[in-house]
Formats: C-alpha cells, structure tokens, sequence
C-alpha cells in the first residue's frame, strides 16, 4: 500500500513538463484535483476536491491546501498516508485528417492531447479554526477575483460561517514530487503541428483553443 504515490506515471521524455511557471498555471488554472488514497480496506479511493497550490521560495515544490466535508472520511482515512492529487489541464482528440502528412502517405492515427499534472505527497488533516478561517479567506479571495463584486467569508454572518466551518475539515499535503505531463504534439512535424492548430481553432471550444495555444507555442519556440 506505500507504494501508492512511489510510482510516476509513463511518458516519453518529449512529453515531459519540467517548466515550474507552466506547472504551477495549470495547477491554479485548474484546481479541481482527483485526490486518490487508501480507505481502512486497502481499496483505492478518488474523490475530487478543489485544491490551492502554495510554491514554495524555490518555485519547484509547495503544498497543495483544500477542506472535505467532515463526513468525508478521507480525512481520517488519509491522514498521515501517501496520496496521489491529479490535475487535468486542456485536452482534446486530435484526428488525423488533420495532418498534411495524410495527403503523403496515409500513416497517421488518431490520437489525445493533453496536459495533466501529478501531485505525489503526505496528508496532514487540519482541524484548527484559525488555520482553516485562513485557508477558507484565502481560496474565496483567488476564486471571488475575477468576479464583478467578490464576494467574501465575512460577508455572511458570523454565525452560520462557524457552523459551517464546523462540518468541514482542512486538509494539507506535503508534496513530495510533481510529475507533469504536456502531450502537444510535439512528436509531430512543424507542418502537422501547424495542421494541429488550424484543426483544433476549427473546432471553436475552450479546450481546444487552449490546446491550439499550446501546440502553436511548440512551432514558435521550434
């Protein structure tokens, strides 16, 4: 069972993201997290729960921050174990008729671009109020930003904020290693990348103008 979060996923070395700035966008971007640990079984659990990364000086590691219903018992299930938080970023299919390449030769599949990161680490359940009024302050403020009027905790009773500060629990995790994931097409050539992009703008989703963006970033920078 301890070896739940030893273990990276598989990828090719052109995939890899080792770009701190670009990991932690995504990480903030997307912050919905699949958070998988062990239940008092030994059985995999996956829940998802919104989490906030916190860099730390270095910019290469940190601790990601979040709260579960007090009934969830992940927190205690959790607490003190490996864990295993995965951050989905733009994904997409991308078809084949895409590819210049097709018209050459015809050897050219489908295929799925994505971008996802692995957060490896140590749960800590959090229960003290002052900790947990922070971390709530904290998460509203960076969600509440882009909205017209933010709203805030203190702008809701008193009262009810400690009750339902009391049916939820902090969680924190000690993240041990980031595994990042960036699948862009760039095992294709400059012609099909551009192909990529044309097909993907086409499409008219936020997903897939995300990915042309990124895609389109590889033929800059090749």
């Amino acid at each position: 069972m301890a070896a739940l979060a030893d273990s990276p996923m598989y990828q090719p070395g052109h995939f890899v993201q080792t770009d701190a700035q670009a990991i932690a966008g995504l990480l903030r971007n997307h912050p919905l997290a699949t958070l998988v640990h062990h239940d008092a079984q030994g059985g995999l659990v996956a829940d998802a729960i919104p989490l906030q990364w916190l860099p730390d000086a270095s910019g290469q590691g940190g601790t990601l921050t979040g709260h579960v219903a007090r009934a969830n018992p992940l927190w205690q299930q959790a607490d003190g174990g490996l864990v295993l938080a995965v951050f989905q970023g733009p994904q997409t299919y991308v078809s084949p008729g895409w590819y210049p390449s097709k018209a050459e030769h015809g050897k050219v599949v489908p295929t799925w671009n994505y971008c996802v990161v692995q957060a490896h680490g140590r749960l800590r359940a959090v229960q003290d109020a002052i900790w947990l009024r922070a971390l709530l302050d904290r998460l509203t403020a960076q969600h509440e930003a882009v909205q017209p009027h933010p709203w805030s905790v203190a702008d809701a009773p008193d009262d009810y904020i400690a009750a339902m500060m009391r049916a939820v629990v902090g969680i924190e995790i000690a993240v041990t290693r980031l595994d990042a994931k960036w699948k862009v097409s760039q095992n294709r050539s400059e012609a099909d990348r551009h192909g990529v992009v044309a097909g993907l703008c086409a499409k008219g989703n936020d997903d897939a103008a995300a990915m042309a963006a990124l895609v389109a970033q590889g033929n800059a920078s090749g």
